[in-house]
């Protein structure tokens, strides 16, 4: 008898994000989402006092109110309680000032409302990147008025990271940037919109809001970790091992010539030969995994026992084309292949399979991290890499690592297991994922390597828990970052949003690789 067969209801969702109003009185709802000639409409959040404090306008990053495609946070997240919350408290905690409030999917649409809200005199804006990928915070920041970026963790957080990070390089006086889960940051930083007025202010906005997050944020805690004892191979041997553990790259339909990544073979192959394998795995075996992975589980939700096996032979297949082509990792572009029906079945079980033995399999084609994953798994002696991307809350000084991927053996195919849970992929609420519940107490190095410039970039930080919130990835490592946070919002724009976490510290083997490479090593923190 098969396991007992699990499902898992999914929201509905609406497809648009029209023009709205609603006037508040005491709380604030949102009343009406019929679509207008117009996408967005101006919300004025209190009556206008004699002696206003400040003017601000509220933009809103988002693609729709009601999500609409596979992204963070997921498929059919309801933003309208996020919007809620954040007018209703700024309204609370500010009855002098005036808010106008505006949705804003693009920067065609944001510059429209900024247009509208410079004829209305504002004195600055607050950007909430509730959606990552919405360009909106550049055209604020174009205004010159005094701009406070605020992310919305496991919402924005990839665009946050990656946006604050080039505006903070070109270093413009107007722009200030804030992430933290606590509402009380978020007041204080509001206060400074009244305060740039001030004649006697002679700060800069930008200024003004990197000493408020240098107070607020707590001091490091107690970074004392567990032993770990970590045996490396040297970075000779390390370089030597890399032109014999070629990656198996499926990023399209189409494949390509072959090619090298830091030493490494890179077999660039067609979605069809993934396909090929899945379709020819053996399925009794197929069922005896499935089984392993389903009784060994400790929480199961929202996935089938025919996804669990459907997930079981495509781990066989990337196991049948590794051994054919005598490599070492393999990485898939998993959301555009599955997204566009190009893969049958999203091969994150069968990652957490091939990383559990000291093999690599990798997320979203991303050769770089891949690469990182390979080289670094070599060195430790199969330790795994956890491909994640990060968000930054100040108001804990915690970093947390976030994918629907991860490893239960992160000290090595013989080290110990930690528990692990099977739901949907986090997104879409589709297949079959991994939440590993990863160990706290331990050191991990973060890493990511650059052929092309010539890099190994590395931070450190100490594992202190995990995240189980539903929002965005299924695996949360929560960790306390090691060194300066504020230098760690310097590097997204150029080095991408993800990072590769390993357990132990690995910061004088990145430096021994790269002085062996003759590569330069970057400290993000």
């Amino acid at each position: 008898m098969e396991p007992e067969e699990k499902s898992l209801s999914r929201r509905g969702f609406f497809s648009h994000c029209g023009r709205y109003a609603a006037s508040l009185a005491g709380s604030f709802l949102l009343k009406n989402e019929a679509v207008a000639a117009s996408r967005f409409a101006l919300m004025d959040l209190s009556s206008i006092p004699k002696q206003e404090k400040a003017r601000v306008g509220l933009l809103f990053a988002l693609h729709h109110l009601k999500q609409d495609r596979p992204d963070w946070p997921n498929i059919g997240f309801d933003f309208r309680p996020v919007v809620e919350r954040y007018t209703s408290f700024l309204h609370r905690q500010f009855p002098g000032y005036t808010f106008l409030v505006s949705l804003v999917s693009g920067p065609e649409e944001a510059e429209k409302i900024i247009k509208s809200y410079e004829q209305q005199n504002v004195d600055g804006y607050a950007v909430f990147q509730l959606n990552c990928w919405n360009r909106i915070v550049q055209s604020a920041v174009a205004t010159g008025k005094p701009v406070l970026y605020v992310d919305f963790p496991y919402g924005g957080s990839g665009g946050f990271l990656v946006y604050t990070a080039a505006l903070k390089r070109e270093n413009p006086a107007n722009f200030g940037f804030l992430t933290s889960s606590r509402l009380d940051d978020l007041a204080a930083a509001f206060e400074l919109f009244a305060r740039i007025k001030k004649p006697e202010n002679q700060k800069p906005f930008s200024q003004l809001v990197e000493e408020l997050r240098l107070a607020r944020t707590p001091a490091s805690g107690h970074l004392t970790c567990y032993p770990d004892e970590l045996k490396v191979l040297s970075a000779e041997e390390t370089f030597d091992r890399l032109k014999d553990s070629p990656i198996l790259l499926f990023r399209d339909e189409h494949g390509g010539e072959p090619f090298q990544i830091m030493n490494i073979p890179v077999l660039n192959l067609p979605f069809g030969e993934l396909n090929q394998a899945w379709a020819c795995a053996d399925q009794q075996q197929a069922g005896q995994l499935a089984r392993k992975w389903w009784h060994g589980a400790s929480f199961i939700q929202g996935v089938s026992w025919s996804e669990v096996v459907n997930s079981a032979a495509m781990y066989l297949g990337l196991k049948s084309l590794l051994d054919k082509y005598r490599a070492r990792a393999v990485t898939v572009n998993c959301l555009g292949g599955f997204y566009g029906a190009h893969i049958h079945a999203y091969p994150c079980l069968g990652f957490y399979e091939l990383n559990n033995q000291g093999l690599v399999g990798a997320c979203e084609a991303d050769l770089r991290s891949t690469a990182t994953m390979t080289a670094f798994g070599l060195m430790t002696g199969g330790r795994p890499g956890y491909i994640s991307d990060p968000v930054i809350d100040l108001s804990k000084r915690r970093i947390i690592y976030a994918h629907c991927v991860a490893s239960n053996r992160v000290f090595g195919p013989s080290g110990p297991v930690n528990p692990y849970e099977i739901l949907t992929h986090s997104e879409d609420r589709q297949g079959a994922a991994v939440r590993s519940i990863l160990p706290a107490g331990y050191l991990t190095t973060s890493l990511q390597i650059d052929d092309r410039r010539q890099e190994i970039l590395i931070h450190q930080a100490k594992a202190v828990g995990n995240d189980l919130s539903d929002r965005a990835c299924r695996t949360k490592l929560v960790a306390e970052p090691i060194g300066n946070l504020e230098k760690l919002f310097s590097n997204w724009d150029v080095w991408g949003w993800h990072r590769v976490t390993f357990y132990g510290d690995l910061k004088e083997p990145a430096y021994r690789l790269a002085e062996a490479l003759h590569w330069k090593v970057v400290e993000e923190a």
